[in-house]
């Protein structure tokens, strides 16, 4: 593997990710200004508590309403209106915690489980 290649896999932080964050930033579901502020936040937050996540800012969910969004995997949890505030909520008790913040989870689509067949 070349220097460059391994050099950025690990700014990502993808061997020690134990969840991956995507935030929707708009412009259709919120303003793309509301949309930095709470990702800004979410960078900063997750730097300063060490937390083993990856995070991706997403253009585009294709909801376009109820934004910003926030999707949680593995698990698959997808917020709705996610705010400064809620995001400081959501990482403290869904990310350390381990328990989701139930009363503003829109849909669940839990990719690690098994699909019956």
């Amino acid at each position: 593997m070349s220097r460059s290649l391994s050099s950025g896999l690990k700014k990502a932080g993808i061997a020690g990710a134990k969840k991956h964050l995507f935030l929707c930033l708009g412009p259709d579901c919120c303003s793309p200004r509301e949309g930095e502020k709470v990702w800004d936040f979410l960078k900063s937050e997750s730097k300063d508590l060490h937390l083993e996540v990856m995070r991706t800012k997403v253009g585009c969910f294709r909801i376009c309403t109820r934004g910003p969004w926030l999707v949680v995997y593995p698990e698959g949890i997808w917020y709705a209106q996610v705010t400064v505030e809620r995001c400081r909520r959501i990482l403290m008790e869904h990310i350390l915690g381990g328990k989701p913040v139930t009363e503003w989870i829109v849909a669940e689509n839990d990719l690690g489980r098994p699909t019956k067949m």
